[in-house]
């Protein structure tokens, strides 16, 4: 045993190198945590650039409005935009826009309605009036793309996402549901009135030559089932499901896998929070997100948010997510830019799309708002940088 005296005797030195060491493992440890973290997400930030206002208009006997999704076709040059009008204006329809940039690509010099494509059923009809409510756009290979449909719980309408031909607005097929997602008469189960698929995205890398592309899909805001409770605390944000489908030409479509997406707590006053779109990158596994805020006194708002799968859980088993998630790992995301704080008053931003490269070689950005066909709503173009590193 070492009496106090001979514990005095003891090197100073050594003990100072244990301190040292000690210390700075903690230190280490604690700034690796910090550059995981990091690592999670590709470093990418986000420049505003230019906006424009479409005048009220129409086009081919139909009012031009409701526009929630805009998706850029690279191989044409031009964009497609879904209006989101249920048949009551004017059938259902997407338009084609030719949008053209200054020489630098950083302003919107001109917005022309080129043309317009009525939905059709796979009987070659159009839909009638109230039968769907188109919020989601992709465009996919074949000549085709995905539209989704919210649908409405309230007048007995299932949600759907299909694909459509290109060229004649004919459904050509439509991708398997879990029933999870159909509302039931009571009330307890599926997507909310006008809260559905909102979101739609096509991841365009695939596995193999008969795997070519992925297909997302997300609800703008919780299913019935994975609402909170009234007493759940405040700080608890809504959870929201992201579909994710692996589509091939040799065999049906398959849901791979499916994932809970946080929702940034809505401010005090909001009336309407909700996921209103996702884009894939290229690199796989990230996108971006736009969600969506509206409050009688502060306006519309809206943030944009780099998203990363990394290891998050696969929720397909999960009948609910209404009480604590557990063990439960969520998809990650990180705030690239707050659009409230531009100096630009804001509409209702719904669509968002990569469009072509800058000169510089970063990538753009658009983002479409979607008036309601209101007199006091307007329908924006705001053009963005993305920028790497």
């Amino acid at each position: 045993m070492c009496s106090s005296k001979s514990w005095l005797r003891l090197p100073i030195a050594p003990i100072l190198i244990i301190f040292i060491c000690l210390f700075g493992t903690i230190a280490c440890s604690s700034s690796g945590r910090v550059l995981a973290q990091d690592r999670l997400f590709l470093n990418r930030s986000l420049e505003f650039l230019d906006a424009v206002t479409l005048p009220r208009q129409a086009f081919a006997e139909t009012p031009v409005g409701g526009l929630s999704a805009i998706a850029y076709d690279r191989q044409r040059g031009i964009y497609y935009a879904l209006s989101d009008d249920r048949g009551n204006r004017a059938p259902a329809r997407f338009y084609t826009l030719q949008i053209d940039l200054s020489p630098d690509r950083t302003q919107i010099q001109a917005v022309e309605i080129a043309g317009v494509k009525y939905l059709q059923t796979p009987e070659g009809e159009l839909f009638a009036p109230g039968s769907l409510d188109p919020e989601g756009l992709a465009i996919a290979p074949g000549n085709s793309l995905y539209i989704s449909s919210e649908g409405s719980p309230r007048d007995g309408v299932e949600p759907f996402i299909a694909r459509f031909d290109l060229a004649t607005g004919r459904q050509l097929d439509q991708l398997p549901l879990p029933e999870r997602y159909l509302p039931r008469i009571e009330g307890d189960r599926g997507i909310k009135e006008n809260r559905g698929f909102e979101a739609l995205t096509l991841g365009t890398t695939g596995l193999s030559d008969v795997d070519p592309y992925r297909v997302f899909a997300a609800t703008e805001s919780t299913l019935e089932q994975d609402e909170l409770p009234l007493d759940a605390p405040s700080d608890i944000p809504a959870r929201v499901r992201v579909l994710h489908y692996a589509i091939n030409s040799v065999s049906a479509p398959t849901l791979v896998a499916e994932h809970v997406y946080l929702l940034d707590l809505a401010p005090l006053g909001t009336a309407a929070n909700g996921l209103t779109e996702l884009v894939a990158l290229p690199t796989e596994g990230y996108f971006l997100s736009l969600e969506r805020t509206y409050s009688p006194l502060q306006g519309n708002g809206a943030k944009i948010f780099q998203i990363a799968v990394g290891n998050a859980t696969d929720t397909s088993q999960v009948g609910s997510l209404s009480s604590s998630l557990g063990q439960i790992v969520p998809l990650k995301k990180r705030l690239l830019l707050d659009l409230s704080t531009l100096d630009y008053p804001l509409d209702n931003l719904e669509g968002m799309t990569l469009g072509p490269l800058l000169p510089d070689g970063s990538q753009s950005l658009l983002l479409i708002s979607d008036d309601n066909f209101s007199e006091k709503q307007t329908t924006q173009l705001l053009l963005l940088r993305l920028v790497k590193g």
